[in-house]
């Protein structure tokens, strides 16, 4: 974006007719244009326009997923985990964990299920 913004302020001094720019060749004045458009050639050929795009399409449903956990008081601490309805479930895990049923790991299935949201 700066080669086009560069190229835009050559151009209007070159029309303009400041004397620094009358001496120069229209080539200078189009290069910007010109490295602007093989730039960004090179950027969508190589993928860095898509994964920008994309990454700022998962932070904005990240920003919004938060928003709408911070609406419900089910905003996550630093451990990732929520509130007092995580803490009762984190407990009766290890109690399950301990007693070493083999209901512990269906249990522990399902709620990692419940926790990927």
């Amino acid at each position: 974006m700066w080669l086009v913004i560069l190229g835009v302020i050559l151009l209007v001094l070159k029309v303009a007719g400041v004397s620094m720019l009358d001496n120069w060749s229209w080539w200078w004045v189009a290069a910007p244009f010109a490295l602007a458009a093989v730039y960004w050639q090179i950027a969508d050929s190589v993928g860095w326009t898509q994964r920008a795009a994309m990454r700022r399409a998962d932070e904005r449903v990240q920003r919004r997923r938060d928003e709408r956990l911070d609406a419900l008081g089910m905003r996550p601490n630093r451990g990732g985990k929520t509130g007092a309805r995580s803490s009762r479930l984190d407990a009766g895990d290890s109690r399950s964990a301990r007693s070493g049923s083999g209901d512990s790991q269906q249990s522990e299935r399902s709620l990692s299920r419940s926790r990927k949201d």
